[in-house]
């Protein structure tokens, strides 16, 4: 070995070091980019431990010779969280090889998997029992439950049942100095000190690699509708959302559905053209007033699903995950449209939330400016520069935006007690 961080990872990896201690470039280079390539650096090493025990070992090991590690699950994140900075010392430490699951709690519908399961092979877990996963995505065949974890991720289930704070009942988690932490175990309503589950999930492996994960399950709901409704504005979209019984809320403009269709070979979905399409899953036919062009089918999801694939095709994208005033949808994005000129503006997102996905296209990937400029306006009208991907590189010289001061010395606080060397995720969160 050329260095004794390279043989301390050896030694805590043992006889899986030579197929799980990634150091070659070709080797390498996958997990140094994220989905967006917009955030790409060469890892000094990629580590595959295949158990929590070996996680601790590797941990330990970059500890003890200072080298930054980053967690990484299915690198499906778009803020470049799960990739390393550009200095070339970090270790990527991918949790993919821990994908065990153990049997479902049918009676407490809850389950422990590992991080490195994928959110569709939990799904096929939970429904093998008879139940489902809150959490779902587009990228459910790829991104990780460690990596939603991470995130705080949302998808398209959150009007349903939650984000996956809200189904993490426990964890077990790997600290800066290689020791462990397990929440796995006890009963449903544990009280007993401070929250470290609530307070790992969101963190981004700032505050520690967690390995596995205890999930609330849900009893199915009975079949459903699935309509797609043609809209004027994002508006008249949030005007038709119904009451209640709401499933899934999810909102597209016309430029986007266009490319999504082109590039796909989908159909447009209706025979008209319309500025903004409502995709709706509900327990019965929604009520929609008279004239309202919509169309009932089960695969329409497929135009909402298959958005982040079609954009990508356009280049480089500036993807911003935020969170805005439900009553002020259409005045911020058309100010955030005149912002970015003459660059290409897409917009979909979890409408139930007022969750939207901005997609910029055109801007060359390391323009920061325009990121200041576009989360300015989210911030000014009132909303969060992150709503479900985290804050990850992109936004972490931005964080001032969305939190005050006392906010942040807080959070600086925190990740100093967890990780007082700064070893874990560097430059995610916090700069």
């Amino acid at each position: 070995m050329p260095d004794a961080l390279l043989r301390g990872l050896a030694d805590a990896l043992g006889r899986d070091a030579t197929d799980h201690l990634l150091t070659e470039p070709a080797l390498t280079e996958a997990y140094g980019t994220d989905w967006t390539r917009r955030w790409s650096a060469r890892p000094r090493a990629v580590v595959r431990p295949g158990d929590a025990a070996a996680v601790a070992r590797v941990v330990g090991a970059c500890a003890e010779h200072g080298a930054p590690i980053v967690p990484q699950g299915g690198n499906t994140g778009l803020v470049g969280g799960s990739v390393p900075g550009a200095a070339g010392t970090a270790v990527v430490l991918s949790l993919t090889r821990l994908t065990e699951k153990e049997p479902v709690q049918r009676p407490a519908r809850q389950v422990t998997v590992g991080a490195g399961l994928t959110l569709a092979d939990l799904s096929r877990h939970a429904r093998s029992e008879g139940l489902v996963y809150g959490v779902d995505l587009a990228a459910r065949d790829s991104a990780t439950i460690g990596g939603t974890v991470a995130t705080n991720a949302g998808g398209l289930r959150v009007c349903r049942y939650g984000d996956t704070r809200a189904q993490v009942t426990g964890l077990r988690a790997v600290l800066a100095d290689g020791s462990i932490v397990d929440r796995r175990h006890g009963p449903p309503k544990d009280g007993a000190g401070y929250d470290l589950t609530g307070l790992l999930v969101g963190s981004e492996g700032t505050l520690g690699v967690v390995t596995d994960v205890r999930v609330r399950l849900h009893e199915p709901d009975p079949p459903g509708v699935t309509t797609l409704v043609g809209c004027r504005s994002l508006a008249e979209a949030v005007d038709l959302l119904p009451a209640s019984g709401v499933r899934l809320a999810e909102v597209m403009t016309a430029d986007g559905l266009d490319v999504t269709c082109r590039v796909t070979g989908l159909a447009p979905p209706l025979p008209t053209a319309w500025p903004v399409y409502l995709l709706l899953q509900t327990g019965d036919l929604p009520e929609l007033p008279d004239g309202a062009q919509a169309v009932v089918d089960d695969r329409l999801v497929d135009y909402r699903e298959r958005h982040p694939e079609a954009l990508a095709t356009l280049g480089v994208v500036h993807k911003y995950d935020v969170s805005l005033p439900m009553t002020r949808l259409d005045a911020v994005v058309e100010e955030i449209r005149s912002t970015v000129a003459p660059h290409r503006l897409y917009t979909y997102g979890h409408l139930a939330e007022g969750n939207l996905h901005l997609g910029v296209v055109g801007p060359s990937p390391d323009d920061a400016a325009i990121d200041a400029d576009v989360l300015g306006v989210v911030v000014a009208a009132g909303g969060s520069i992150a709503s479900e991907h985290g804050v990850g590189r992109a936004k972490a010289g931005l964080l001032g935006l969305d939190r005050d001061e006392a906010d942040i010395a807080a959070m600086r606080a925190v990740k100093r007690a967890l990780d007082p060397a700064g070893l874990l995720n560097p430059g995610v969160v916090l700069v």
